[in-house]
Formats: structure tokens, C-alpha cells, sequence
């Protein structure tokens, strides 16, 4: 049975952004050629201007596809965690350690803020901030929570994850980065969190 013409499209699209993302993994933004990955592609630059515009329109393309991806595995690490609080410590802490993945940290973290400027200001951020300050409300209804703005919270904690990521990459010792920015982050979520009243749990006990 002949395909449609969207499912034609969407065809080509998926087979560009495919070879883009394994060119703009292994070469980097500015050495990926167009006529190579769209050959790769068995595709012209015809192709990819006609579906993306231009080289950015592409990686945009590329970069978005694999926040997706990113946000269904944090997704999936939140669930997986025994309580609220700890689910979003996960989520947190587990968003910074992706930027050791080579492909993530070459495209989201290297190539991204210099091709498409401030983290802060793409697309997704927006949602992502939303998606942050919800959960902290649950958190502090849960009694978790200090008392503080959760939409505050969350912008500035976004930010916070973001920088982290982009010091692990630009470092010249990922690894030992990591585990410094992991560390020091989870650290400043536990300020804030509601501290224990010692009174009660002696009552409990």
C-alpha cells in the first residue's frame, strides 16, 4: 500500500534529523557537513532546507528530539523513587549527570548554547519550569517544602541545573566536575526542605 504524503514527510524528516544527530554527535555543530549527512541520508541539502530551513533549523530539530528523550528518563527516575522529595532529588541531581553522555554533552551542552543561545530561553524551558514549580507545590502542601515561592524555587533551580551541566561539559575533567556539581546541588536542596521538629519525633518514639 503507496504511503501518504505525511507519512512521506514525516519520513524525511525523521531520516534528516537521524543523520544530523549521529553527525552533530561525533563531528560537533561546526564541522558537520550538510551534504554529508543528508547523503548519508540518501537526501539532498534541497531536502533539508525545504523541511528545516536551514543547518539550525536542523539541529533545533535534533535538540528537541533528544529532550524528549531526556525527559521521559528523568521521568521514569522520579517514579521510581520511594517518596516525592526523593524522586525530585533524583530528577534533579540525575539531569546534571547526563551531561558526562557524550552526545548530550557535545549537542544540549556544548554546541546548543552557542548555536542556539541561553538554555533559559529555549523552547522547552518553559514547560520545564512549569512541570519544577508543580511539584514543588505538592511538595510543600506535602509539609516537605519551607515556605518559600515554588515558581521562584523552580526558575532559579532550573537555572542552577542548567549551568551545572554546561561546567561539566566545557570541563577539562568531566567526571571529578560531576561529582562536584552533584554533590554541592544536592546539598543546596536539602536547605529546602522543612527541618525536622525533634520534638514531635521524640513524642512519636
Amino acid at each position: 500500500m503507496p504511503r501518504s504524503r505525511s507519512e512521506m514527510i514525516a519520513g524525511t524528516r525523521a531520516r534528516l534529523v537521524a543523520a544530523a544527530r549521529q553527525a552533530f554527535g561525533t563531528a560537533g555543530y561546526a564541522d558537520a557537513s550538510m551534504d554529508a549527512f543528508t547523503a548519508d541520508a540518501g537526501l539532498t541539502r534541497g531536502a533539508l532546507y525545504h523541511h528545516f530551513g536551514d543547518k539550525r533549523g536542523l539541529f533545533q530539530a535534533v535538540v528537541q528530539q533528544i529532550d524528549a528523550e531526556m525527559t521521559e528518563r528523568l521521568a521514569r527516575i522520579s517514579a521510581q523513587a520511594p517518596t516525592r522529595w526523593q524522586g525530585f532529588v533524583d530528577e534533579m541531581t540525575a539531569y546534571i549527570e547526563m551531561a558526562l553522555e557524550p552526545e548530550i554533552q557535545r549537542i544540549l551542552f556544548r554546541d546548543g548554547p552557542a548555536v542556539l543561545g541561553d538554555i533559559s530561553q529555549w523552547e522547552h524551558t518553559s514547560g520545564c519550569i512549569q512541570g519544577m514549580t508543580a511539584t514543588l507545590e505538592a511538595l510543600r502542601a506535602d509539609g516537605v517544602l519551607c515556605d518559600i515561592d515554588p515558581e521562584a524555587a523552580a526558575r532559579l533551580l532550573n537555572g542552577a541545573s542548567s549551568h551545572a551541566a554546561t561546567w561539566i561539559a566545557a570541563s577539562d575533567d568531566p567526571e571529578r566536575t560531576s561529582r562536584q556539581a552533584v554533590a554541592t546541588f544536592r546539598a543546596l536542596l536539602e536547605g529546602l526542605r522543612r527541618p525536622v521538629d525533634n520534638s514531635v519525633v521524640r513524642h512519636l518514639i
